[in-house]
This record gives structure tokens, C-alpha cells and sequence, in this order.
């Protein structure tokens, strides 16, 4: 059983994070269902080409209109690869999002985790909501429990990303039970069906507050890194999902 904090006793409202690798163009009904009205979005992942792309895409730029018509938020897709982008190639990313998709803050995919990285990922983030301005909101995408000074950098963090057969067990750090579930969220892949009850009774025990569980397992298209390949469409049971967390629905 996984371990439990006094942050599972916390009533927030469970949401949705997609990740959203996968091109408007690969993947147009994924993108269409994303604007149903109802579903939970806290918000979706726009990454053109691993990034903004050399120039603007028509196509993205229309998929990022119609999620935002639907008030909700818009992320570009900025790798961090661990802490070994330059802060330059980044922030020069981050203007393009914001001139070419108008987002709404940024997805800092692969965000080191450790103490040393941390001035350095401050001062990126820093320098990124003075790109978007007021309203700017970041997510960090450590995909594991960080060293706690980073829940005071970001607006969120992914906390966990992987397979089920290691969530299941997982435990949450301590520190965590300190903050909303709101600033937390989980990325999970190879939830069977069947668990899906048992997979969101996790997300709150634990305290999280943003999901993305799938089904898929594959390698994808090979247009992103290997972790991030079953994250890039919509699960198979994702009309139930949105039904069993939907507004109203509580564990």
C-alpha cells in the first residue's frame, strides 16, 4: 500500500495534465477531444517539434486557439534535458511559444531534481514568467520527488512519471503533505483498465491533484524521448477516466 501524508486529506479537485506529445496532425481526434466541455483540464502541453519548432506552425497555432477558447491553459514544451540546455536556448524557446502560440506559461520536460541545479533552474524560471508576463504558469517536470526548495520555483511538479507496476508501490516524499495537492502531479503509463479505480485512489492519497494515466505502453513514434513515448495520445479508456474524476465526482 502505498504511503499515505496528511495531504491525502486535502479536498482538491482532480484534473487533467496531457502531456501532449504528439503533433495536431498526427493525433487530430486526441486534439478535438480535448475541447469537450466538462472534461477536467487543468491544462495541455503544446510541443511542435520536441520544442517550438524553426518556424510557426498553422496547425498548432489553431489546436492551441481552440484549447484556449475553452479556458484552458497552454503550455510550450521546453526540454530541459536534465539541466544541460543553455539558458539561452531556452528562454529564446520560450519567446517563439509565446510570439508564434500565445501560451499560457511553459512544461519544463525532464527538469534536474537535484540541490546544485536549483539556483539555475530559478533563474530560468524567473527569466520565463518575465517572457509570458502575469498569469505565467510552470510546471516542472522532474518526473520524481526533488529536493524541496523547487516547490518554491514552479506553480507545479510532476513528481511521478512511469510505468504502474512502480506507482503502485510508490511512497510520497514527506515534505510534500506542506503544500495543496494542487502543485502536484502525476504521469503514469500502463494502467491497466482495471485499475483505474485503484490508480486515482493513489493520486489523492498521495496528494496529487494533476493527472495523466494511460494505457498505452509503446515506444510511440520516436519523435520524443523513450520515457515520454506512452504519453503521446490519449488513453484507450479516456471516456471513462473523464467520467470518474469528471466535476462533482469524489473518491
Amino acid at each position: 500500500m502505498p504511503h499515505l501524508t496528511p495531504a491525502a486529506t486535502l479536498s482538491a479537485e482532480l484534473g487533467f495534465g496531457v502531456p501532449g506529445y504528439a503533433h495536431p496532425l498526427v493525433a487530430p481526434v486526441e486534439w478535438a477531444e480535448l475541447t469537450r466541455p466538462g472534461t477536467p483540464l487543468h491544462w495541455v502541453v503544446l510541443n511542435v517539434a520536441n520544442g517550438p519548432g524553426a518556424r510557426p506552425d498553422p496547425h498548432c497555432l489553431a489546436a492551441s486557439g481552440r484549447i484556449r477558447n475553452t479556458g484552458t491553459r497552454v503550455l510550450g514544451h521546453l526540454d530541459m534535458a536534465h539541466g544541460t540546455r543553455p539558458f539561452g536556448e531556452l528562454i529564446a524557446e520560450a519567446h517563439r511559444f509565446t510570439d508564434w502560440y500565445r501560451t499560457d506559461g511553459f512544461f519544463l520536460d525532464r527538469a534536474p531534481a537535484g540541490r546544485p541545479d536549483l539556483p539555475e533552474t530559478r533563474r530560468i524560471a524567473d527569466a520565463l514568467r518575465s517572457v509570458t508576463g502575469s498569469g505565467c504558469h510552470l510546471v516542472l517536470g522532474h518526473g520524481v520527488h526533488p529536493y524541496p526548495g523547487y516547490a518554491e520555483t514552479a506553480d507545479q511538479l510532476v513528481t511521478f512519471s512511469g510505468p504502474w507496476t512502480d506507482y503502485r508501490w510508490s511512497q510520497v516524499a514527506e515534505w510534500t503533505a506542506e503544500y495543496d495537492p494542487s502543485r502536484f502531479a502525476h504521469f503514469v503509463h500502463g494502467v491497466p483498465r482495471t485499475h483505474l479505480e485503484e490508480a486515482v485512489r493513489i493520486a489523492r492519497w498521495q496528494g496529487a491533484g494533476t493527472i495523466f494515466f494511460t494505457d498505452r505502453t509503446d515506444a510511440g513514434s520516436g519523435g520524443v524521448p523513450e520515457e515520454n513515448a506512452p504519453f503521446e495520445a490519449l488513453p484507450g479508456y479516456w471516456d471513462e477516466i473523464v467520467s470518474r474524476i469528471g466535476p462533482g465526482v469524489s473518491e
